[in-house]
């Protein structure tokens, strides 16, 4: 069927497919449901008329490893460094690594107990799982309170970076490129020298950035990050902190441009124009990227996979450690017993586009097992976003109906209202 359209019947469809993404990620904000669940089914209807190619494989990579970086520079580029936003920032990376390190280790000592795979190749399997898909959560959470918003917000991005910087670390233990590649030495090693590459980098970007004239400027910045990511991985190094460090400082440049090196800022004007633009040009090509990425991943699911028993079983188990983790983490850090004080927060915990690309990025040669760990992926995917919307229906009709209230104690202006009002302040 592919072989007999046209090039215009391309077009009309990739237009087509973002239109539609569109109306999805519009119907998301109003409902509460997921946006890339509406993708995954899209891609699984397209995939009931239009059978599976295997060459598409090599395009979801690709697909997936851009999404990847512009998922990581869109997060950097939302981290604001300010004083009065300490707390909660640092409260946010200790919740998203002490959930993403509990969730992992529980959930692969689970399946080395029950399933005999050895705890390095599980921990390899269930990061991918424990982390917080920030592609997912940030489009969807309008209808939440601004101070757990924030929270999501930084845990999410937060979760993100550290999932993947604890992926390749367990990756470079069990498959190591050279003898030196496994030790913990090399890899502490490989960080700090990658983060002091990566400052110096992206003090000249930004530096050089401001010199250039003419149009498409942000594309070719985009451009720049992806060769140096590219080259990185290359040898072997880790890369995404160059993305990382760079977003950072951009967002934050008058942190890092300070004494003399502010002098390195031509015009602050157009400084916070360009940074201003170049979220939007991240941001909407993140979109796009992502809006491709889940409907080529659901074209390429099995319907085997949804009916595979040991793959729910599986599946349905590891969502209950991930809520189990977090929970126990937000009563901690919340210091309350009161279920309340953490939803909807607790919640709010999809997996996505990361736990995917990183699924396929492990060596199928390591892991020995003939569980199908596609259809437990899927299954983890699909129970997660299922609850966050769950979640987010209830929260916007709770929104709906306060904002209901608010509106007829203006309206009436009864005495009641202004009694509850002050009740509620005291």
């Amino acid at each position: 069927m592919l072989e007999v359209l046209s090039t215009y019947h391309y077009i009309i469809i990739f237009a087509s497919i973002i239109i539609i993404s569109y109306f999805f990620n519009s119907f998301s904000k109003s409902s509460g449901i997921p946006s890339v669940l509406m993708l995954i089914a899209l891609g699984m209807i397209v995939g009931f008329y239009v059978p599976w190619q295997n060459k598409f494989s090599f395009v979801l990579e690709v697909l997936g490893t851009v999404g990847l970086i512009l998922i990581v520079l869109d997060g950097a580029l939302g981290l604001k460094l300010l004083k009065n936003k300490v707390f909660i920032i640092f409260k946010s990376f200790l919740v998203s690594v002490i959930t993403l390190g509990g969730t992992s280790y529980l959930a692969a000592l689970f399946l080395n107990q029950f399933f005999k795979i050895d705890l390095s190749i599980s921990l390899l399997l269930t990061v991918p799982l424990s982390i917080l898909s920030s592609a997912i959560l940030l489009p969807s959470i309008s209808s939440v309170e601004e101070n757990k918003r924030e929270f999501l917000i930084y845990e999410s991005t937060f979760s993100d970076i550290v999932g993947i910087i604890a992926f390749y670390t367990v990756l470079g233990l069990l498959n190591p490129v050279n003898e030196k590649t496994g030790d913990y030495g090399f890899i502490i090693g490989d960080l700090v020298g990658t983060t002091a590459f990566s400052i110096v980098i992206s003090y000249f970007l930004i530096y050089v950035f401001q010199k250039l004239k003419g149009q498409a400027k942000l594309f070719l910045l985009i451009s720049v990050l992806m060769i140096l990511y590219a080259f990185g991985e290359m040898l072997n190094l880790s890369s995404l902190i160059i993305i990382l460090m760079f977003g950072l400082i951009l967002n934050n440049y008058k942190l890092f441009f300070r004494g003399v090196l502010f002098k390195l800022i031509d015009n602050e004007e157009k400084t916070l124009g360009i940074i201003e633009d170049f979220k939007t040009v991240t941001l909407e090509s993140a979109f796009v990227i992502r809006t491709f990425f889940f409907i080529l991943f659901g074209w390429s699911i099995q319907l085997g996979d949804l009916f595979n028993l040991n793959s729910f079983l599986i599946g349905a188990s590891i969502v209950f450690i991930i809520f189990f983790v977090r929970s126990i983490t937000l009563f901690l850090f919340s210091r309350t017993i009161k279920v309340r004080e953490i939803t909807p927060e607790l919640y709010l915990a999809p997996r996505g586009l990361l736990t995917i690309l990183l699924f396929y990025a492990i060596p199928k040669g390591l892991l020995g097992t003939e569980i199908n760990f596609e259809g437990v992926f899927l299954y983890v995917i699909i129970i997660c976003s299922l609850i966050m919307a769950w979640t987010l229906v209830k929260e916007k009709k709770k929104l709906e109906i306060q904002e209901q209230e608010d509106f007829e104690c203006l309206d009436l202006e009864d005495d009641a209202c202004n009694y509850n009002e002050k009740s509620q302040e005291q």
